[in-house]
């Protein structure tokens, strides 16, 4: 009898697992029947590309680490080549102290990478620099890479230097306190060049080729990074997709799956992926004990806001493309990323796009939350007015709310992934988690976690 392998939700992990299996069932000639099924009206997930007059907007991610792309094949793999393109390199401030004051050159996520970016930082005082040097000559003795990266860094450079330059950069690209996030889930190699060479500076200096500031970092596509889930889409010859089709339960029946959709409709799977968030996933299978381990993984929110005006980028400071907040009590967006000046394929006339972020560990976060479209855009508008001194209307404008979206990895985040993983082979064999709720939130890592969970799927059939 043909086997039959669902895949839950169309974003970019369920789509890559997809392809994978496609390939696959070709180059085997097996006789298998692919079903893709996701709740909305269009795939993608969290890469959603929004169109309007002259800007383009990313709703959700809005790139792709470039080192990590290409070391994969996935862009060649999809006929890409010709639609990448690359950031805009440019110095990022920290907004303190009611003004913007670049974050120092030669520094990785506000560290320290020489002596001269440390001597040169406008950011700490003579003090807090003199207690940064202890890097030189503090030996790491306890910490391994499952502790705490805040803790590690405050132990290596001294608390005004994580407080005021690092954890600023660091919490903006890692949702989360740095107290509670692992060396292992953000900057590993910390570890590394503190066992290697004695220092982190060290290290960094040791290495420089890998963090060069000279190279773009991240790439997307002409058209956005929609692009990337309409090429997979495009691929797909041999894949059955249910767009609004949201799985309710999920039931074993023997030695297969009987999985419930809401427009009443049902289907028997032998194999089946969660390529949704761990608090969907959950909901699927009646199961007290995986209840409580998916209890364990935590969500953080973002609300962001685009504003398009019809004003040139060259307003903004030249060599910037954008600011992070440090404590401030003026204004109240986390980050602000000028993303004409960033993106040059996100305005096509070269008038200024801004994209404003607000964090759920921002204070006003519960305000917001409460708030309409409009009233969000006007609050982000005052933000714009003080920090940048902008006191257009926009022209376009584009609100994004992923409320209890955003994974965080907490330091019992493996051990918790590694639990739900063991039951689910004891209790459901053939049923597998993958995604951003649990290895990693990047687009290249999602990739490669939809290809690694279509391995696991071929190998068991």
């Amino acid at each position: 009898m043909m086997k039959t392998v669902l895949v839950i939700g169309g974003g970019v992990t369920g789509l890559s697992a997809m392809y994978e299996l496609q390939k696959w069932k070709k180059e085997h000639g097996k006789e298998v029947r692919l079903v893709l099924a996701e709740a909305s009206d269009e795939l993608g997930g969290k890469i959603r590309t929004v169109k309007n007059g002259d800007f383009i907007m990313e709703s959700g991610a809005d790139s792709i680490v470039a080192r990590k792309a290409n070391t994969m094949s996935f862009i060649k793999d999809l006929c890409l080549e010709g639609e990448v393109v690359f950031n805009n390199t440019g110095r990022s401030y920290i907004y303190t102290e009611g003004e913007l004051k670049l974050i120092p050159e030669e520094s990785v996520f506000g560290i320290p990478a020489s002596i001269e970016s440390l001597a040169k930082s406008t950011l700490i005082s003579a003090e807090g620099k003199v207690e940064a040097l202890k890097d030189f000559y503090t030996k790491n003795q306890t910490f391994t890479k499952n502790d705490s990266v805040g803790l590690f860094l405050e132990y290596c450079f001294g608390k005004e230097l994580v407080e005021k330059q690092i954890a600023p950069v660091l919490s903006g690209v890692y949702s989360g306190k740095l107290s509670d996030l692992t060396i292992a889930s953000t900057l590993p190699y910390l570890l590394d060049y503190k066992e290697e060479y004695g220092s982190i500076i060290k290290g960094f200096a040791a290495n420089k080729d890998k963090f060069q500031s000279g190279e773009s970092k991240f790439l997307s596509f002409k058209n956005g990074l929609s692009s990337l889930i309409d090429a997979y889409e495009q691929k797909f010859e041999d894949v059955e997709i249910f767009k609004n089709t949201k799985a309710v339960s999920i039931e074993k029946v023997g030695d297969c799956y009987q999985v419930s959709f809401s427009n009443g409709e049902m289907m028997a799977a032998d194999q089946v992926m969660l390529g949704i968030p761990h608090t969907e996933a959950e909901k699927l299978l009646a199961d007290y004990e995986l209840k409580k381990e998916f209890g364990q993984l935590k969500n953080s929110s973002m609300i962001s806001v685009y504003t398009g005006f019809n004003i040139p980028d060259h307003v903004l400071p030249l060599e910037g493309t954008g600011f992070i907040t440090a404590e401030s009590d003026e204004i109240f967006c986390n980050a602000c990323t000028w993303t004409s000046r960033k993106w040059k394929h996100t305005s096509q006339s070269g008038n200024l796009l801004v994209r404003v972020f607000y964090k759920s560990s921002n204070p006003k976060f519960p305000q917001l939350q409460e708030m309409t479209e409009a009233e969000l855009l006007q609050f982000a508008l005052s933000d714009l007015k003080k920090s940048l001194g902008i006191e257009a209307e926009p022209v376009v404008s584009l609100v994004t709310d992923w409320s209890g979206t955003m994974p965080n990895y907490s330091i019992s985040h493996p051990k918790t992934v590694q639990a739900i993983e063991s039951q689910l082979a004891i209790n459901y064999p053939g049923v597998f988690i993958a995604g951003c709720s649990y290895y990693g939130v990047g687009i290249p890592d999602c990739i490669e976690n939809g290809k690694r969970t279509a391995e696991k799927i071929t190998s068991s059939l």
